[in-house]
């Protein structure tokens, strides 16, 4: 392990934010992809190799095993290839995984990730250390069986450990790991090969794939002790900015040592199964040493393996905690700063170092290496987890910015995404639990403060747009039904008047929240300009924070035109964001002031032969009312229109502000058609298709005596909404004075069909 993390800080070291600029660039890029690789297989082959894997052999069998390591990797490797795509989009510095994480998703789901990376780094220093101690048990069994020494308590060991670590670490730093590097390696290697070369220590020991103990713990149980030897696989990444070509040394480095790691830890569990019976490797926690060709070179290497991962594990949690002081992430100028605060001459991390050694040594005086293993393989899995989350969503976002020169696959992160989180909850739900908290509440409180900076939100909305544009193809492709048959409302509005009436926008919003897509458009008029492109932008962020004060889903955006008649024309012809188009326009105008509606009124005929549906909404002083009734007058001239109507009052009514309301429809018929008419009503309703009773359906005869606009006039004075049908050919000869002469009404929606709508 000491191998991997010097190798790791090699430029961190010297790349810690806030030294000058020559000292980001001091080191050479010299190295290939035997340091990575040799980087990530020391860190693979740890404690756990030593101490742990012949009790899980005994548990669960070679096959039990087997499933392990198998699932260990599925988090494992889909981590390992999403970080080394993340380290080859930007260069390493100071932090590590944390930098290349924060730099490349922003500092708000960093500094989430960062301080459970830190965390389980910090942990690691404590769980190293107990199984330090732990390699002292064969010399104290000698002692004390031997000599008659009384039995030493292990924990005393560690924390004697831990103090003269803390002592090196404090005051010489990184640069006395470093002169112990080769030394530690060779111990840990040659350790291994002397446990291949022993022999079974039962005679006639016959291998049995499913062979354990009875009674034995249960599988995630094991899983969770054992999970921290897979947890070396990304620590080549810190290399990045020491590497030739980091786009191939990363990914290749890290991927042989994976692979070498899986064959090794197969190779250790088969020798173990072949070895010695499920009882002795249960119960005993260093029977290697009974197997190998010399046994005391079994502590020994647990020492190297143990002391080199515990000095890795304590130089690399500071500058990890280092980094994220100077990135500002925690609440207090003065803890970032202290944080921050290092050696004057090469910036070693002293007060961040002094809060890992705190840490290490509050779990160290704990003792329980099993508790310890949990914690640390809750911490890394939810930090697996997240980073292969991040991962998956940047695939799909597909930012332009990030640009990684070696790309692994979307569906590795979605594997390591969904086995990560599923296992933290087999491991142990109430843990996994408040992990995820955790986690959540350092992003909530982080986004508190830097509002500014990239988080799920930006990530969220490239995953979004990306959905979007591929749903909106798809659509269109895929569109083959009669629209008329199978109608809805893909409205769009043009009003120059947002900012002084809003009934307009209340009926987009109440047609568009279940049944179809609203675009609403504020017009400008005047020429395109850097002046007029900014008022747009202006007053595009105003009309999105006065939406977002009522429950709507209209698409809101702005035009800048000449003209009121050249923007609907260029409006007209936009493809919509629903992917299928737009099917139906809305005007708005003043009963003060009818004639604001002649311009638009003077593209009718475009309109009509482009296939728009046109709404004409007249608004009064009485507004929307108290949101109850909605009448729709049906006349004879209302063949194409009457279906429309009586589809948009449902829809309108469909909207929460209307959820008490009632339809009451008023058809004008001549005597003669009465009784046909309203039994085409009653089959309509009694089928299930207008949600009307027929106590609410009014037939009413045509009286030569009383034009429809007084009677209708008097019979829905007290209306909320009421819709009235227009023909396309009334508006060549009355004009805008067709929607005049409703005075004592509330708002009125004209409406004009294209052609007729089947209610299905």
């Amino acid at each position: 392990m000491l191998f991997s993390q010097i190798f790791c800080n090699l430029h961190c070291f010297y790349a810690v934010k806030g030294m000058p600029d020559s000292h980001l660039h001091r080191t050479t890029a010299k190295f290939g992809t035997l340091p990575v690789f040799m980087t990530a297989i020391s860190t693979i082959l740890g404690a756990i190799l030593f101490l742990r894997f012949g009790y899980a052999v005994g548990h669960l069998g070679f096959i039990g095993v087997v499933g392990i390591i198998l699932l260990g990797h599925m988090v494992t490797v889909p981590t390992a290839m999403a970080v080394a795509e993340i380290a080859t989009n930007q260069k390493v510095l100071g932090g590590g995984a944390y930098y290349i994480i924060s730099r490349s998703f922003g500092l708000n789901i960093g500094s989430a990730i960062g301080i459970a990376l830190y965390l389980s780094q910090a942990i690691s220093v404590a769980f190293y250390v107990i199984a330090f101690s732990e390699a002292f048990d064969p010399l104290i069994r000698f002692l004390h069986y031997e000599i008659n020494t009384p039995l030493i308590d292990k924990r005393w060991i560690g924390l004697f450990s831990m103090s003269l670590l803390s002592v090196i670490i404090l005051t010489r730093g990184a640069k006395m790991g470093m002169k112990a590097l080769y030394f530690v390696v060779a111990i840990l290697f040659t350790s291994l090969l002397f446990f291949f070369l022993g022999k079974s220590i039962v005679p006639d020991q016959q291998f049995v794939f499913n062979a354990q103990i009875r009674n034995p713990d249960g599988f995630f149980f094991v899983f969770t002790i054992i999970f921290p030897a897979f947890t070396g696989l990304v620590a080549g990444l810190g290399l990045s900015g020491d590497l030739r070509d980091p786009s191939k040394s990363i990914p290749r480095g890290t991927l042989w040592a994976t692979f070498g790691g899986f064959v090794v830890y197969l190779l250790v569990a088969y020798k173990l199964a072949v070895s010695a019976s499920p009882g002795g490797l249960a119960s005993d926690q260093l029977i290697m040493e009974k197997i190998a060709l010399w046994g005391p070179i079994i502590p020994i290497g647990l020492a190297a393996a143990s002391l080199s991962s515990a000095l890795g594990s304590i130089m690399v949690a500071p500058r990890t905690l280092q980094a994220m002081g100077f990135d500002d992430v925690f609440p207090g100028s003065r803890l970032n700063k202290w944080l921050t605060r290092g050696k004057e001459k090469d910036n070693e991390p002293t007060n961040a170092g002094l809060v890992s050694i705190i840490i290490g040594f509050a779990f160290v005086a704990f003792g329980d290496f099993n508790f310890v293993a949990q914690i640390i393989s809750m911490f890394f899995m939810v930090t697996y987890g997240a980073i292969c989350l991040i991962s998956l969503l940047e695939h799909f976002a597909a930012d332009p910015s990030y640009r990684p020169t070696f790309k692994s696959r979307w569906y590795l992160s979605l594997v390591g995404a969904v086995t990560s989180f599923w296992l933290m909850f087999k491991m142990n739900a109430p843990y996994a639990l408040l992990s995820l908290i955790f986690m959540g509440g350092i992003y909530m409180m982080v986004s508190g403060y830097k509002t500014k900076e990239k988080g799920l939100v930006n990530l969220f909305r490239g995953v979004i747009f990306q959905l979007s544009r591929q749903l909106q193809i798809l659509a269109q492709r895929a569109d083959k039904e009669d629209l008329n048959e199978h109608w809805r409302p893909f409205t769009i509005c043009v009003s120059q008047d947002t900012f002084m009436r809003r009934s307009a926008f209340d009926i987009l919003r109440w047609i568009s929240l279940k049944y179809g897509f609203g675009t609403y458009i504020h017009y400008i008029k005047g020429f395109l300009t850097e002046k007029t492109n900014r008022e747009s932008r202006e007053i595009l962020n105003k009309l999105i924070q006065l939406a977002a004060g009522s429950k709507n889903r209209v698409y809101l955006d702005t035009i800048i035109s000449p003209s009121y008649t050249s923007a609907i024309a260029q409006v007209i012809q936009l493809s919509g964001i629903s992917g299928k188009g737009n099917n139906m326009i809305l005007f708005e105008f003043s009963q003060t002031n009818p004639e604001a509606l002649e311009e638009a009124l003077n593209t009718h005929d475009i309109l009509h032969a482009t296939g728009f549906d046109l709404c004409i909404l007249n608004t009064s002083y009485k507004g929307f009312g108290y949101k109850k009734q909605i009448h729709i007058w049906i006349t004879s001239s209302d063949y194409d229109n009457a279906n429309l109507m009586i589809l948009l009052g449902y829809i309108i009514l469909g909207h929460p502000e209307w959820k008490k309301g009632i339809i009451k429809i008023f058809a004008i018929y001549q005597p003669e058609e009465a009784d046909m008419k309203k039994e085409k009503l009653k089959e309509l309703i009694r089928e299930g298709r207008l949600p009307i009773s027929l106590a609410n359906i009014s037939l009413i005869s045509a009286d030569k005596d009383k034009p429809t606009r007084e009677l209708i006039g008097e019979t829905s004075a007290d209306a909320d909404l009421t819709i009235i049908g227009f023909r396309h050919e009334q508006l060549k000869t009355e004009g805008y004075r067709l929607y005049t002469g409703y005075d004592r009404l509330g708002n009125v929606l004209f409406v004009s069909a294209n052609k007729k709508k089947e209610i299905k």
